[in-house]
């Protein structure tokens, strides 16, 4: 039996004008937009709909605004039926609201907790991520282990996106040395990337004690289907276990690649990306081939 899967999109997605459309054309999208500036106590719409692209970038900023534009792109789909569920790195928490383990309000509020937590611990520790194109995943694992072992330096393996696509996280000079090295190793290129620090590594450790904190503290309910987590890559349906795994991600690692494997494993023949862009629908196409791929945005 043909199954679909929701998936629902991370940072980097963001534009400048993200959910105008909606909030203009949709009362229940300005009703959402209204609760989620009462909860964050200022007005993200204003910063979505007229913000620059560098005030949009900001990690405080950004995660609520792709958090709030795809649940309000899932809240316009007429009946959503998700079998499955998936989100890279934040959109997790958009994927917890989609199966009914979180309400818009809770979810929102951890998000905004993870956001300002995560940008406190990029302020302590001056850090970066790097993407390394066309070269295979235990290389770029074997030259982070190196690297760590010969200089001290925090350097790890954090986002597995598809096939010859999988992004560094460290220190600054340990993805400085590790770009050398990938590229002397054979990647076709190893990019350092515009972003506010080392996200999914340990230099996240105290964001992560933080948002431990308010998510022991946050009911889950059962979910309608099963979320298949970032940092497990597989379904997830008991609530306990998916807070661990919502934790551990922080300083763990996106395994992408290996969750849409296992979505498609089980059964998934099309995926439908909710929220802005269509970052994760490329991926998908490069990860498994004979599935449909739409967006919802």
């Amino acid at each position: 039996m043909s199954k679909q899967a929701f998936v629902f999109p991370g940072q980097g997605s963001q534009f400048k004008g993200m959910g105008k459309a909606q909030f203009d054309s949709s009362d229940a999208a300005k009703q959402l937009f209204q609760q989620a500036n009462d909860i964050l106590g200022f007005d993200i719409s204003k910063v979505m709909f007229e913000g620059t692209d560098e005030e949009l970038k900001q990690t405080n900023v950004t995660q609520p605004a792709i958090f709030l534009h795809s649940i309000v792109a899932y809240k316009s789909i007429e009946n959503p039926m998700p079998d499955m569920v998936a989100g890279h790195s934040l959109g997790e928490f958009s994927a917890l609201v989609a199966n009914g383990v979180l309400n818009f309000e809770d979810a929102l509020k951890l998000v905004s907790i993870r956001a300002t937590a995560m940008q406190k611990a990029c302020e302590q520790n001056p850090s970066t991520m790097a993407a390394v194109l066309a070269l295979a995943d235990d290389k770029v694992e074997e030259i982070c282990a190196a690297i760590q072992n010969e200089t001290n330096e925090v350097v790890v393996a954090a986002n597995y996106n598809c096939p010859g696509q999988l992004v560094i996280s460290g220190s600054i000079k340990g993805i400085e040395i590790a770009c050398e090295r990938m590229k002397a190793a054979g990647a076709k290129r190893a990019l350092v990337l515009p972003v506010g620090g080392a996200f999914h590594s340990p230099l996240m450790l105290p964001a992560k004690k933080e948002l431990a904190n308010a998510i022991e503290a946050t009911h889950f309910n059962n979910p309608s289907c099963p979320i298949y987590q970032n940092v497990v890559a597989t379904g997830v349906t008991d609530p306990a276990i998916i807070k661990q795994n919502l934790i551990a991600q922080l300083t763990g690692a996106v395994k992408w690649t290996q969750t849409v494997q296992a979505m498609h494993t089980d059964g998934a023949t099309k995926f439908i990306e909710v929220g802005p862009g269509k970052v994760l629908q490329g991926l998908v196409q490069k990860i498994v081939k004979d599935v449909v791929v739409e967006g919802v945005s």
